[in-house]
């Protein structure tokens, strides 16, 4: 008997059963929300805060959060529940019984980068608040730093061999700590620099409102968008959509905005976001420790939720699926810590650029997903044809890959990248009035939906009806 044979339901891609299914919407939503509540929030907060306002942003973050949710959700949630599928095996009907490695590379690729994100400000975190307390001085941040990003490492991967349990007792461990030091932080820094905030102007609004109000709108629907490889993991362990639905958009999108405001108000005020380089100087050495504790607890939760999402993404690869557990999670963690240790800066100094690597390819996807499952397919999938990987499976399409996903995600691409420029944020009309995520999803569904009509269900490729 093999070591995979001894694993736990929910450390495997396999669907789970309905008497495995017992989180429902608090238990739920508590996970979702201390997986949002992360310290990348400031980090989007303080790229909208570079074109808008306090208000201005926080309107457009908000909507912009929602729309990326929904879109998320719809694409997500309603198969995931179904079937107790996560995110890669609900993209099995569209990409083919091959094709579906594009979203494990999409998958591995984001987390590692948001997990990056949280563990180099976990370092940072530890090093200040070790300052603060006067354990070490400033000069040791090179030693700390990789001890600090190591022991993380260490803590995700214990916590994470207890399979979605370990997730839920953290998770609620972190849910009330997390939910009151970030809404103190809020109030804090509102109402300690409030003229500051009235009175702030953005530091790069280009002249153009209405471009700058569409940024922002489009910073939040990426933002959001990357919650795709996150998202099934967590919802297949719900009994069904109408459990997981509201945790996931209220759970996962609207804690987005509302503590990127902490990001947004302290790069107008301060022209910083990192809450460990602010706030001891705003609420002295015991306010700081507090802000600082919630920055480590917040990412620590965030991160082990994404190591999560990663093994079980990764148990789709037939290489990987009899790997022991551990390993899996060895996977998911090595590359983080990588980053993280290496060349941290690297990957920092270029966040702009993975958030528009996101929409490029998230958009589209989700969209063929929405265009396919509610459809196409009338919301039914062949559950035993997502894990038959043969030439007679009726996923097989040609060659195992699903010439219209790849067509449709091509055209989303290249939409999205003519109307924004990724690298550059350099864009193109009618960018300012539609942002790039939404005619990329339009575009890549739309295309998805044609060819699967004109050559696909003809061809009797698919599994359609």
């Amino acid at each position: 008997m093999t070591q995979a044979t001894h694993e736990r339901a929910d450390e495997g891609n396999w669907p789970l059963l309905k008497s495995e299914r017992t989180w429902g919407r608090i238990e739920l939503g508590v996970v979702l929300l201390v997986a949002a509540s992360a310290t990348w929030c400031y980090i989007i907060g303080e790229y909208v805060g570079y074109y808008l306002n306090l208000k201005q942003g926080f309107a457009t973050m908000t909507a912009g959060s929602m729309i990326g949710m929904l879109l998320v959700t719809l694409a997500v949630v309603p198969a995931a529940t179904r079937y107790g599928i996560d995110s890669i095996v609900s993209a099995r009907p569209q990409f083919g019984s091959r094709g579906w490695v594009i979203t494990v590379f999409l998958l591995y690729v984001s987390i590692i980068g948001w997990n990056s994100l949280l563990l180099i400000f976990f370092g940072k975190s530890i090093l200040q608040l070790l300052v603060t307390i006067g354990a070490i001085n400033e000069g040791a941040g090179s030693i700390i730093l990789p001890i600090a990003t190591l022991l993380a490492c260490a803590v995700v991967y214990g916590v994470l061999m207890r399979g979605a349990s370990g997730i839920a007792r953290v998770s609620n461990i972190l849910f009330f700590f997390i939910v009151g030091v970030g809404l103190w932080m809020v109030y804090l820094l509102l109402t300690s620099d409030g003229i500051d905030l009235v009175n702030a102007k953005p530091a790069y609004a280009s002249g153009n409102l209405q471009w700058d109000y569409i940024t922002g709108l489009e910073i939040g629907i990426v933002s959001l968008l990357s919650w795709w490889p996150y998202i099934g993991a967590m919802v297949r362990v719900a009994p069904n959509a109408s459990t997981a639905a509201m945790p996931a958009m209220l759970g996962m999108g609207l804690p987005v905005p509302i503590l990127s405001v902490i990001g947004l108000a302290a790069i107008l005020a301060l022209e910083t976001s990192d809450p460990s380089a602010w706030m001891v100087q705003l609420g002295g050495t015991f306010y700081g420790t507090i802000a600082l504790l919630f920055v480590i607890a917040a990412n620590l939760g965030t991160a082990i939720i994404g190591v999560y999402a990663t093994a079980v993404g990764l148990k789709s690869v037939p290489a990987l699926a009899r790997m022991s557990w551990g390993k899996t999670l060895l996977l998911a963690l090595v590359p983080v810590a990588f980053i993280s240790i290496i060349v941290p800066d690297l990957f920092f100094n270029n966040f702009g650029t993975f958030l528009a690597f996101i929409g490029v390819f998230f958009a589209p996807l989700c969209a063929i997903q929405i265009v396919d499952y509610f459809i196409l397919r009338k919301q039914r999938l062949n559950v035993r044809a997502l894990y038959d990987g043969s030439v007679d499976s009726p996923y097989y399409y040609w060659g195992g890959f699903n010439p219209a996903a790849l067509i449709g995600m091509a055209a989303g691409f290249v939409t999205y990248v003519y109307l924004l420029n990724p690298l550059t944020y350099v864009s193109k009309s009618p960018y300012e009035i539609l942002t790039a995520s939404l005619p990329a999803a339009v575009v890549g569904g739309v295309t998805y939906l044609l060819l699967t009509l004109i050559i696909i269900k003809p061809a009797g490729k698919g599994d359609y009806v």
